[in-house]
C-alpha cells in the first residue's frame, strides 16, 4: 500500500492507500470510494461517508465520537479495536463486514441490508437493527447492552455468544439463535408481550 497524508474529499477515489495516525476530523468524504485501503489510529471525528463505498478495507484502532454514513455500501470491511461513539450506517449495505475488539457507543443500522457479519469480542452499547434485513449474522464473545430488532427480518442470526442486557422489539427476534439461559432471562418479557400472567 502507498501511503497518504491527504484529506479526504466528496466523491474521492482512494485506491490502495494506508492512511495512518492522521486526523480527518470533520472532513467530507460523501459518495467517495475507497478499494483496499488501510486506515490505523486515525481520528474521524464527524468524518461524512455518506454513499460512499468501501471495500476490501480495515479501520484499526480509529476513533470517533460520531461518523456519519448513512446509505453506506461496506464490503469485506473490518474494524479491530475501534472506539467509536455513533456509527450512524442506516440504510446501508453491509457484506461481510467484520467488528473485532473495541467498542461502539450506538451502532445504527436501521433499514441496512445485511448480510453476513461477525462480532468477536466487541462491545456495542446499543445495536440498532430495527427495520433491517439480516442474514448470516454471528455474535462471539460480545457485550451487547441493548438490542433493537423491531420490524427485522433475521436469518440464520446466532446470538448465543452476545451478552444481552435488554431486548426492544422481541417478535422481530423470529429466525434467530438464542441459548437457554438467553431464553430465561428475556422469559419474563416474552411473557409480557404475549399477555401471559405468571404467578
Amino acid at each position: 500500500m502507498d501511503p497518504y497524508t491527504g484529506a479526504l474529499e466528496r466523491e474521492g477515489d482512494y485506491d490502495g492507500l494506508e492512511l495512518d495516525g492522521l486526523d480527518l476530523t470533520g472532513q467530507d468524504a460523501r459518495d467517495a470510494r475507497f478499494l483496499d485501503c488501510a486506515l490505523h489510529h486515525c481520528v474521524l471525528d464527524g468524518v461524512r461517508l455518506d454513499h460512499a463505498h468501501v471495500v476490501d478495507t480495515s479501520f484499526v484502532e480509529v476513533r470517533a465520537d460520531v461518523l456519519e454514513a448513512p446509505d453506506v455500501e461496506w464490503r469485506d470491511v473490518r474494524l479491530a479495536d475501534c472506539r467509536l461513539g455513533g456509527v450512524r450506517a442506516y440504510g446501508g449495505v453491509l457484506l461481510r463486514v467484520t467488528i473485532t475488539g473495541g467498542k461502539i457507543d450506538y451502532l445504527n443500522l436501521r433499514g441496512a441490508k445485511i448480510r453476513t457479519l461477525r462480532l468477536v469480542g466487541a462491545t456495542v452499547d446499543d445495536l440498532d437493527l430495527a427495520g433491517a434485513t439480516v442474514r448470516d449474522l454471528v455474535v462471539t464473545e460480545s457485550r451487547v447492552r441493548r438490542l433493537d430488532v423491531t420490524g427485522a427480518h433475521l436469518t440464520d442470526v446466532d446470538l448465543r455468544g452476545a451478552d444481552l442486557s435488554e431486548i426492544d422489539g422481541l417478535p422481530g427476534l423470529a429466525g434467530a439463535t438464542i441459548s437457554e439461559e438467553q431464553l430465561m432471562a428475556l422469559a419474563p418479557a416474552l411473557a409480557s408481550q404475549l399477555g401471559i400472567v405468571v404467578d
